[in-house]
């Protein structure tokens, strides 16, 4: 207990200095650009956002004003098309330090269909997604009580509907405030902030006149609403902007100019910080909680396992020992050691597809583990767009030596002889369950014109980095799995299986097992898995993957040691059927946070529409199916790695 005390201290330590570097930092992205003054800084425009239905948008589906020329794509990487983003360039002229005052953009005659479309976005909470320089707009308000808030994540409403009347109106006036930053020894500024305030304003020409929005003199001639000189202010608005059929919509903006003292390495702070919205204190929460469940399983795993183990392989070793008349005085055997001839037998049920799990669970698991640390330590930032899914494909792609070796290993283990069967399915199953997946809904997004939907040339490059890459490297890694030397078992498997008795003890039964394993590990991530929920269907910044490594770590840990614990457990009760058992059991934390889902799913407040139920049940349970192979994965190769030592240590006739 000294030494177990000892250790238990050590790991301690080793986790609080890895804890003091769980803030992170990140790889700014791109190259610094220094402009020059009265230097054009380009604005682009991102697909318009909801949170209410998960369909992105066009940008220029809605009556915006156009470019000249038309739209034009910006380049875009594959991870940004697979997340849907289109980023264009915008009408919008911004030059380095020069001030712009209610500047006339561009004047829209909403027709019916025109008006119909504008309101429903407005109605479902669409956002604008703004970029200068790399840099997401953020989105400048009120709060209930009047007081200036700025969101640094989710972008800006394209309009609102009034509490009262319920008539919709837009937003045709924007305040865009640029901050810059003077580098040392470099000529030039450099953006280092970026927000935009929205208005809605009924703008009219002064003097009464008519625009058709085509002749220039439009473009100068004043607005009633606009003070020469001077930007616009919330306090200077008498009349909002209508959405309606006939309604002409003047679209105008200013551009402020602001020193800061932010340098260009750290203009991403603020953003994925919130601006300290959400304390660091409640992540060292999920840490801290996500410790204790650890370190009390830890012992009481130990102080079970370490104490009955010590005292049932003494007592075997003895009776080893003894003469067959002393043996025979002694009392009938009980426990583990009885099932020493079964416990090794290969699963009576669908051995092949065991392997095929076990083998893809540990290659999402690598891959997951590649992918946190990369982003841990900056490599994968949010200022560049897409690098996390495109890493994720690269390393699941990459990780497929390992899924075909440890299921080849395992299937070889069971004496099987359909080889190759078995290294196609775990090349294909999951593989080909995600991507089936996503082209139905790819399929239906195309219906609703949403950016979701990936091209088809896209969809080819994914396929082919599927059938071209992943699945050789599967095979390959099948190849040095059958080569290699069959995994011993230090007991021999007889010939006919030993019958199971009933349990005496409701608790012991493999389905109550199964039922309450998965409740620990998912208490040890839950809190931290309320923030990456957010993240990932709210539109929100995610950079603490310090945070995600370490409770990733305990997860899995959790996994194991309560795993570990159950098996020993239906050991004593002599079942010998452990190889379900030990991966339904850890696995189980996938079902209780697919359950979790769904009273989350609350706060999305969605909208009506079947797709964004589809959507989001239909993605949550492939990432819940992910965490099932993992975590099953974990608990049944740690329960193989335990049984394996305990019965090596007894003595077997």
């Amino acid at each position: 207990m000294r030494n177990l005390r000892s250790c238990l201290a050590r790991a301690s330590v080793l986790t609080m200095v890895v804890l003091r570097t769980c803030h992170g930092f990140y790889v700014p992205g791109v190259r610094p650009h220094e402009f020059s003054p009265g230097e054009d800084v380009p604005m682009k425009v991102n697909s318009l956002t909801s949170i209410h239905t998960q369909l992105p948008k066009d940008y220029y589906r809605l009556p915006f004003c156009r470019p000249t020329g038309g739209p034009k794509m910006a380049s875009e990487n594959l991870g940004e098309f697979l997340t849907g983003n289109k980023i264009q360039n915008s009408p919008y002229s911004i030059n380095m330090l020069r001030e712009v005052y209610c500047q006339v953009l561009c004047q829209v005659a909403l027709t019916k269909v025109e008006a119909h479309t504008l309101g429903t976005h407005i109605k479902y909470g669409y956002h604008n997604n703004w970029i200068i320089d790399n840099l997401p707009g953020a989105s400048v308000g009120l709060t209930g009580s009047g007081q200036p808030q700025t969101h640094y994540a989710g972008g800006f409403p394209i309009g609102f509907i009034a509490q009262d009347t319920k008539e919709t109106f837009v937003y045709n006036h924007v305040s865009i405030i640029l901050e810059y930053h003077n580098p040392e020894g470099k000529e030039g500024h450099r953006v280092v902030g970026f927000a935009v305030e929205p208005m809605s304003i009924a703008h009219r020409f002064s003097g009464g006149y008519e625009w058709d929005g085509e002749s220039s003199e439009g473009f100068t001639k004043p607005l009633d609403a606009c003070q020469a000189g001077q930007h616009m202010d919330r306090g200077g608005i008498s009349q909002f902007q209508k959405v309606g059929v006939g309604e002409r919509i003047v679209y105008t903006y200013d551009v402020t100019w602001k020193y800061s003292e932010t340098a260009w390495a750290s203009r991403w702070d603020v953003y994925l910080s919130e601006d300290h919205m959400v304390p660091a204190q409640v992540h060292w929460y999920s840490i801290t909680n996500s410790i204790l469940v650890v370190l009390f399983l830890s012992l009481l795993v130990v102080s079970i396992l370490v104490r009955n183990l010590r005292r049932d392989i003494a007592g075997y070793n003895a009776m080893a020992a003894l003469t067959d008349e002393e043996k025979d005085e002694e009392a009938e055997e009980s426990g583990w050691k009885l099932v020493h001839a079964d416990v090794f037998r290969p699963p009576s049920n669908f051995p092949m597809a065991y392997c095929v799990l076990v083998g893809s669970g540990s290659q999402i698991g690598l891959c997951a583990f590649f992918t946190i640390c990369c982003s841990a330590v900056g490599f994968l930032s949010p200022a560049r767009r897409g690098s996390l899914m495109t890493a994720t494909l690269v390393f699941y792609m990459l990780c497929g030596c390992l899924a075909g070796y440890v299921s080849s290993r395992i299937y070889k283990s069971f004496r099987g002889r359909k080889w190759q069967l078995c290294t196609l399915a775990t090349a294909t199953a999951f593989p080909g369950l995600c991507f089936l997946t996503f082209i139905f809904f790819n399929t239906i997004l195309a219906f609703f014109r949403s950016t979701a939907s990936v091209p088809f040339l896209d969809l080819v490059i994914v396929a082919a980095m599927w059938c071209c890459v992943s699945i050789p490297l599967v095979f390959l890694g099948a190849y040095f799995g059958y080569k290699a030397e069959v995994i011993e078992f230090p007991t021999v498997t007889s010939t006919i299986a030993r019958a199971v008795p009933e349990p005496a003890v409701f608790f012991l039964k493999p389905i109550m097992g199964i039922g309450l394993a998965g409740m620990v590990p998912f208490a040890a991530a839950y809190v931290e898995l309320f923030f990456i929920m957010t993240s990932l269907w709210m539109d929100q910044f995610y950079y603490v993957f310090g945070f995600t490594l370490v409770v990733y770590i305990i997860l899995l840990i959790t996994c194991a040691e309560v795993t570990v614990l159950l098996c020993y457990y239906q050991l004593c009760a002599e079942n010998h059927r452990w190889w379900w058992f030990a991966f339904f059991s850890s696995g189980s934390t996938a079902a209780y946070t697919f359950v979790y889902s769904f009273f989350w799913f609350r706060s999305l407040e969605a909208s009506k529409m079947l797709i964004t139920y589809m959507l989001y049940f239909g993605y949550m349970f492939l990432i819940c199916t992910a965490m099932f192979l993992v975590t099953g994965s974990v608990g049944a190769l740690t329960s193989l790695w335990f049984i394996r030592k305990i019965f090596g240590t007894i003595k077997v006739d």
